[in-house]
């Protein structure tokens, strides 16, 4: 899914007075992305503004969505011990096998975002950043766990500081004993298959410190409840499409199979696989428009409405799958390879733009290919009406014809249950569309579908028109894009591309947008310019993605007493402007 940029490194450079930062970074190994970023602080000027709150509902929905993963989980574990102890070692491997295997995987990814969060790397005591903000001086250590290294501070213009004196013997002890516990106990908990729920807990954890502790700590607390949401939405995905889904086809099938009375077991475990696909996909949504500042937030009634939109569409197309694998096996198994197929490709034509490396996004749409068989999910900036309405159109008419081909070789004259079947289909298709139309005509974040709509604005209030500057992010970090090679070197100004060093010759300050926006930037604090352009929405923000970029921006926010702002690179003014201000 989403994984770092290896080796994409994160530089400052000095505020208004100081000079240049010249500290670039590079995409390493993979060359797919080159992020920089430069970091100034003018006088401080306060907090900037409260920002959002971690509310009791948020809470609510973390513990709501840890049921849901656990009751998945069990009644799966249920299911198989019980078909062991029937003697019935087939279904007893598939549906282990269901269980174990997504499991796995995502533990792996999980430990794999752990290691890199927790290990400084070696011979790399950290990007250097500059900084100059009159609530700290000169020489003062920017520190956090979260940081890849030590970041060092200085004057711009003026000479190295002194190195801080070495910590104690006893200190470094209980230093290392304590990091050496955190990597047990994290092995532990991933071992045991628990990745996903102490990540659930700690943004639990982070979201009510954000919510105790004072200002300056609860906008470093709420920065890293986004984080780990943002990370345990993205690892949840990946494991409901690849455990859930097929759990519920085949335990679907097998129930349609032995007809009669249906177990209990079955039954339950095929209902927690299905609220916990539908769950996660809200989630999911939820968390990435909570993080982006140019996105309204989805409120949770919103998102309750898209639990029941997907809960039955997945309902109605996972029955219509059971229904004709339990006659036609080998032809269910070619549908859903060419369905795949199709889908996968009309993922990559779209062009997406998820990932930081060429493979990583072949991946992702590898896998969004496996969630187009069950359901609709956007990739791509823009209207999704159209899309979404050619592809429901397809879904409708795949139901119609599953549906139709299991019910054409059953006894139409005696088999009454044959019809509630068909029956039960089509009213949970249509029960799926009608909570959809609910959701977009009533409880869209952008407002009513056939009403005025707000273009992602955040402060409708607002008389001028909504959202920020396309490069600049006001509120708490979000994620940074792939980019080209052009895109990397920047337009060529005065014959030269904008990304060749020049020598300083005069000021240089970015004029005022061609139209007024809603809400001013502000301009106090430090503000942390990223050499890339933003990407766009429903891809998460680079920094969500690019893992050493978080360090650098928590570092940076840790240190500060006002809130950073990310600026991005605008496509539509030169980089030198953007990226270079000196003096004569």
């Amino acid at each position: 899914m989403a994984a770092k940029s290896d080796g994409a490194a994160a530089a400052a450079g000095p505020g208004l007075e100081g000079a240049p930062g010249a500290a670039r970074g590079g995409a390493g190994g993979r060359g797919e992305a080159a992020a920089g970023a430069e970091a100034e602080a003018a006088a401080a000027g306060g907090a900037g503004g409260a920002g959002p709150r971690y509310e009791l509902r948020d809470c609510c929905w973390v513990l709501c969505a840890l049921l849901v993963f656990f009751s998945d989980g069990a009644t799966d574990l249920w299911l198989a011990a019980s078909y062991y102890l029937q003697g019935q070692r087939t279904y007893f491997g598939l549906t282990l096998l269901f269980v174990l295997l997504p499991s796995l995987v995502v533990q792996l990814l999980s430990f794999r975002w752990f290691v890199y969060d927790y290990s400084e790397p070696a011979g790399a005591p950290g990007p250097p950043v500059s900084t100059k903000d009159s609530a700290a001086g000169a020489g003062a250590a920017i520190g956090t766990k979260d940081s890849a290294g030590a970041f060092r501070t200085q004057e711009g213009g003026g000479p190295e500081p002194a190195r801080p004196r070495p910590a104690p013997s006893s200190a470094r002890h209980r230093r290392r004993c304590c990091r050496l516990c955190v990597w047990l106990l994290q092995t532990l908990v991933h071992l045991l298959q628990l990745g996903q729920v102490w990540r659930y807990l700690r943004a639990l954890y982070l979201g009510l410190q954000s919510r105790w502790r004072g200002e300056r700590l609860r906008r470093h607390f709420y920065w890293q409840m986004l984080f780990e949401s943002a990370d345990v939405s993205m690892l949840r995905l990946l494991e409901t499409f690849l455990r859930s889904a097929p759990q519920l086809v085949l335990q679907l099938s097998l129930l349609v199979h032995r007809g009669g009375q249906p177990d209990l077991l079955p039954a339950l475990s095929t209902s927690a696989s299905l609220v916990s696909l539908a769950w996660t996909l809200a989630s999911y949504q939820k968390v990435l428009r909570d993080s982006r500042d140019d996105k309204r937030p989805l409120s949770y009634k919103g998102a309750v409405a898209q639990v029941l939109w997907h809960l039955f569409t997945i309902a109605a197309r996972s029955l219509a799958f059971a229904l004709f694998a339990s006659v036609y096996k080998l032809y269910f198994g070619i549908f859903i390879v060419a369905h795949w197929c199709i889908m996968t490709f009309w993922v990559i034509q779209g062009e997406t733009d998820f990932c930081m490396s060429k493979w990583e996004e072949i991946i992702y749409n590898m896998v969004v290919g496996v969630i187009y068989i069950f359901c609709w999910f956007n990739v791509k900036e823009g209207r999704s009406r159209r899309r979404m309405t050619l592809y429901y159109c397809i879904i409708l008419l795949e139901n119609a014809a599953l549906t139709g081909f299991w019910y054409s070789s059953r006894n139409f004259s005696t088999d009454f249950h044959s019809l509630i079947l068909v029956c039960v289909v089509a009213s949970s298709f249509a029960l799926g569309i009608f909570f959809m139309c609910v959701y977009y005509c009533l409880l869209h974040p952008n407002g009513p579908m056939l009403g005025p709509q707000a273009p992602g604005c955040i402060f409708p209030e607002s008389p001028g028109p909504c959202g920020p500057p396309a490069d600049a992010v006001t509120s708490p970090p979000r994620s940074l894009p792939r980019t080209t090679g052009a895109e990397r070197d920047g337009p060529s100004v005065g014959g030269e591309r904008a990304g060749t060093p020049t020598p300083p010759v005069f000021q240089v300050r970015p004029g005022l947008p061609p139209t007024p926006v809603a809400h001013p930037s502000r301009t106090e604090g430090p503000v942390i310019r990223i050499d890339l352009p933003r990407k766009k929405y429903p891809a998460w923000d680079a920094h969500f993605i690019d893992r050493r970029l978080r360090k650098t921006i928590l570092a940076l926010e840790y240190s500060s007493p006002a809130t950073p702002r990310l600026q991005y690179r605008s496509l539509g003014t030169s980089q030198e402007l953007l990226e270079y201000e000196t003096t004569v």
